[in-house]
């Protein structure tokens, strides 16, 4: 499913070029995706629609394109199930996202419903709830930035230390 997920962030320009799950659904077909995991996508999208359509119309306006300076969220805590799933290194990278001032408390809670959403694997791998972050701000029209971004791609098993 998350290669889906990526080939529509990296190819549609927002949420409404992809609007006609069906046409997309054969778009990706064609493309040699397994049926299952575009049913997966489509429907994960779907529920992104429907989580994200309460969003204020604020938290849609785009970020800076450095990061906001450090302000501090109201504090979220955890359920067990919610942990479970999202693992220590996810509810990290989303606390730096919040203190980074590049995630907001609605949109975390939106990824939040998508990460519990898009898997049963338990904790859901790091790379794969960073992807989920990245659809939320596709999905939303935010620029997250280029430092952010860099921190959702940033690959660091591939990092050498100096």
């Amino acid at each position: 499913m998350y290669e889906v997920l990526v080939y529509v962030y990296e190819n549609y320009d927002g949420s409404a070029d992809c609007a006609d799950r069906q046409q997309l659904g054969r778009r990706l077909s064609t493309l040699g995706f397994e049926r299952n995991a575009i049913q997966q996508a489509l429907s994960w999208l779907d529920g992104l629609d429907r989580t994200a359509s309460g969003l204020p119309a604020a938290e849609r306006e785009a970020l800076p394109s450095t990061l906001a300076a450090p302000t501090s969220p109201p504090l979220r805590i955890y359920g067990a199930h919610e942990m479970e799933r999202l693992g220590g290194d996810g509810i990290a990278c989303l606390r730096f996202l919040e203190d980074a001032g590049a995630l907001s408390p609605a949109l975390r809670e939106i990824v939040i419903d998508r990460a519990l959403a898009a898997s049963d694997e338990a904790p859901l791998a790091l790379d794969d709830l960073k992807i989920i972050v990245m659809m939320v701000y596709w999905h939303a029209g935010i620029n997250p930035g280029i430092l952010v971004l860099d921190e959702l791609t940033d690959n660091a098993s591939a990092r050498r230390p100096h």
